[in-house]
């Protein structure tokens, strides 16, 4: 890190309208885009308004249009940032380049980030670390207890293919009683700060292919990087960026995992999907992996698994002639990576073997929204944790969820969908069901009758406040409203009684426009970002 500079009485100048309460302040119309960099010329639609967009807390009031001096100082922070990613690795495929998702080194591009980190009170910083270790041994007990997952999952699968496929494998292993004596998670528990109740609620519990440690990590270090140098004229210490080791904990994790399956010549076997452009924030973990525990790493999708795979009557797992420890999936989380019978075969292979896998098919169920709705029913955290302030401190945290067999709810909802989330049982971004489009699928679902309302879950919509952010995305930058969601990664490995590891590992920020309802990077709806803690 570069420690920061001093600053000219002109800097200082030009920089006096940069206010430390938001990340900067509003222009009175339009957004700008300054001459040096090549940018989107955008007009903030919301910043206008005297209304914020639905699901969003009026933003704080805008004072004055950007001075050019003002353009042209966040111009140089554009460059300096980019430069900063490019010789620091904070790269994804570009979408334009065909080969950017199969070949390494071909294509890249800036990974799409917020200029400045985003303020999040301490206090709500420090809840969100807690609930982690809690959240990780909950996943452990549910996911013993087979006949839940298999009950509370029963009405789904007769109307999500998917979700019954799962639970076929699961029944599987459960008609043979297979046990993982070693069992790694690693997890990412999603938060959003709601202004109405102004408390942190939980979004959703990812079990499977947590994304982002690596290309997280390395956001906290820019930002951290860029407030060293123009910190002191923004009235922003980069001391108050938390420090984020998502990267090197997950490969702890993996690297312990591997040490407990006790073969030096075993190899961890990442999962990965055909056509991968985040391929670099998956990366980092290999390195890691490499360089602090001399673990190698093959990457392998589903289909190559399947043709290059066996289980030895020992039940090791061995993949074009390697011995695996770990099962990493990066890949296997929605339908669409399971365009054949081969990719189902492959997943029931390395499920039937001994080698360690994060996660199991029983963590991966635990990390179904309807779970995640059943968890939140009175009485039932209690059938798995014994510890009456951890249960407390989970249901602080958790949003209203209700299953679509509560008429009374769902009539709530036609009635005011802007206050609702439907969710469907997938992953990653682009599934969720808002305003008019959820009244009318509930209207539909409603007259189709049977067991339709089986494939969805109602959730409380929440309305975390607005903040004018500079983004910058594929060389391109521009200003608008955005709100943002934290992520806190946790790793758990036991390995039979012994609990190995149980950490808060890092954290990721997602900061969107706050007129997209949807949050993923990967998906293309958000940028990555990091904390600013503030005493608020």
């Amino acid at each position: 890190m570069s420690s920061s500079p001093c600053v000219s009485h002109h800097h200082q100048v030009r920089l006096r309208l940069l206010r430390a309460g938001g990340r900067l302040p509003a222009p009175a119309a339009a957004s700008f885009a300054p001459p040096a960099l090549r940018g989107r010329r955008r007009v903030a639609r919301a910043a206008m308004s005297a209304e914020a967009p639905l699901g969003v807390a009026p933003a704080a009031a805008a004072e004055g249009a950007r001075t050019p001096a003002q353009q042209a100082l966040l111009a140089e922070m554009v460059e300096e940032a980019a430069v900063w990613c490019a010789v620091n690795g904070l790269v994804v495929g570009d979408r334009a380049n065909q080969r950017s998702g199969t070949v390494p080194g071909v294509g890249l591009v800036h990974a799409p980030f917020s200029l400045l980190p985003a303020r999040f009170p301490a206090s709500f910083w420090k809840q969100a670390c807690e609930l982690a270790p809690i959240f990780n041994e909950l996943v452990d007990r549910v996911s013993l207890d087979g006949e839940f997952l298999q009950a509370a999952l029963s009405r789904t699968k007769q109307v999500d293919e998917f979700t019954a496929r799962l639970l076929e494998i699961h029944e599987k292993m459960m008609a043979i009683n297979k046990k993982e004596d070693i069992r790694l998670g690693l997890h990412r528990s999603d938060y959003m700060l709601d202004s109405e109740t102004n408390s942190l609620l939980q979004i959703e519990l990812n079990t499977i292919s947590s994304s982002f440690p690596g290309l997280g990590s390395l956001v906290s270090e820019l930002h951290r990087t860029l407030l060293n140098q123009y910190g002191k004229v923004l009235g922003l210490d980069p001391k108050r960026i938390p420090q984020n080791w998502a990267a090197t904990q997950f490969a702890e994790a993996l690297g312990k995992a591997w040490a407990e399956y006790n073969n030096d010549s075993a190899v961890v076997l990442m999962v990965v999907q055909p056509e991968e452009r985040n391929m670099y924030d998956q990366y980092w973990l290999v390195n890691h992996l490499k360089a602090s525990y001399g673990v190698a790493t093959i990457r392998k999708t589903l289909a190559q698994v399947e043709a290059e795979g066996q289980v030895l009557t020992d039940g090791t797992l061995v993949i074009d002639g390697r011995t695996v420890a770990v099962v990493y999936f990066r890949a296997g989380y929605a339908p669409t990576d399971y365009p054949s019978e081969a990719e189902w075969r492959a997943r029931l292979l390395m499920e039937q073997s001994s080698a360690v896998k994060c996660p199991s098919i029983s963590y991966h169920l635990v990390g179904t929204k309807k779970i995640q709705q059943e968890l939140a029913k009175p009485n039932v955290l209690e059938r798995f944790l014994d510890n009456k302030e951890d249960i407390a401190k989970l249901r602080k945290s958790f949003a209203g969820l209700w299953s679509l067999d509560n008429e009374e709810i769902v009539k709530s909802a036609i009635e005011k969908p802007d206050l609702f989330v439907l969710k469907p049982q997938r992953e990653g971004g682009g599934n969720n069901i808002y305003g008019q489009d959820l009244r009318d699928t509930l209207i539909k679902l409603q007259k189709e009758q049977g067991e339709s309302l089986a494939a969805y879950i109602l959730m409380q919509r929440i309305f975390p406040k607005a903040s004018l952010t500079p983004l910058v995305r594929g060389g391109d930058w521009f200003e608008d409203l955005t709100i943002s969601e934290l992520g806190i990664y946790g790793a758990y490995l036991r390995n039979k009684d012994k609990v190995i590891l149980n950490n808060q590992s890092g954290y990721l920020m997602r900061t969107k426009v706050s007129s997209s309802n949807e949050g993923g990077v990967a998906a293309g709806f958000a940028v990555l970002d990091s904390v600013l803690l503030t005493d608020e």
